[in-house]
């Protein structure tokens, strides 16, 4: 697999002009927004009065009943989006056009600028060792200003995934949308999401690169776990990841959990599973 640097940076225009087509991506099709609860909604409609904006009559029931109704709506609702990327060391390996930790960081800019065109507060968490702690806001440029921040690879960074779920699951209000984008190498934190989904809407996209699939060839193996510093004894014919482990768990908690594949286009995958759960949401309303 390939290892980057750790001063190799995303092309400052190129990450821009990818996460505003993400962004773009994402957003079509409003009805089927997966930030739930954002947006400004119908409630109701009531008789016309002076002054009434023309664009607000409900044409219909002013057909049915001959006389002239306006629609009202809900004002927006802002349901805080947390993005919680991994920055740790495994996902700073690729054997592909770019790393897990590029494409996670370039669906976060996605999905915040995403969030924003629908009127919900974005803040995003560092799951590594660097202290990445953005509150949520729904200032375009200081969304900007963080996914810039995050651009930089540490591909020494230890992980700090279930200590940032647990924190978040203490000191975020009553009701978020947490969307978490990491590689799940740390177990621990499997057990952190179960218990973070009975408070909050939760959205685990999980990273997989098939060279993790892969099989040394070799011997009796002593290996060291990058990012924990966990030992383990394997042999070189077995394969040593089970990507499809994480997930059978998550979706038991009720969580919605995706698998991307670096190696394959996910784009078109990721826009119909956020559609998909959009629906299913508006639907329990």
């Amino acid at each position: 697999m390939l290892e980057l640097e750790s001063n190799e940076i995303l092309e400052e225009r190129q990450f821009q002009l990818a996460i505003r087509r993400l962004a773009d991506s994402l957003s079509h099709g409003a009805d089927a927004s997966p930030f739930r609860g954002s947006g400004i909604e119908y409630e109701q409609s009531r008789l016309y009065q002076p002054g009434d904006p023309v664009k607000l009559i409900d044409w219909r029931l002013t057909a049915r009943t001959r006389k002239v109704h306006v629609k009202e709506y809900q004002a927006p609702k802002r349901l805080p989006v947390w993005l919680l990327v991994d920055t740790s060391a495994s996902m700073c390996v690729g054997s592909g056009r770019l790393s897990k930790y590029a494409w996670a960081v370039q669906l976060a800019g996605g999905l915040s600028l995403a969030a924003l065109a629908r009127i919900s507060p974005v803040g995003v968490l560092g799951c590594g060792d660097r202290p990445m702690d953005f509150q949520p806001t729904l200032s375009r440029n200081r969304v900007m200003l963080w996914l810039h921040a995050l651009r930089r690879f540490r591909p020494d960074e230890g992980t700090r995934l279930t200590r940032r779920i647990r924190e978040l699951g203490r000191s975020a209000g009553p009701r978020s949308l947490v969307i978490v984008l990491s590689d799940l190498h740390d177990p621990e934190s499997l057990e952190a999401l179960a218990t973070l989904v009975q408070r909050h809407d939760l959205i685990v996209l999980q990273f997989w690169d098939p060279a993790e699939a892969g099989r040394l060839g070799g011997g009796i193996l002593r290996v060291q776990e990058a990012e924990t510093g966990r030992l383990s004894v394997a042999h070189g014919r077995q394969s040593w990841l089970e990507p499809e482990g994480p997930g059978r768990l998550l979706r038991s908690h009720g969580i919605d959990h995706l698998l991307i594949d670096i190696r394959q286009p996910m784009i078109p995958v990721l826009r119909g599973f956020l559609a998909r759960r959009g629906v299913e949401q508006r639907g329990k309303r």
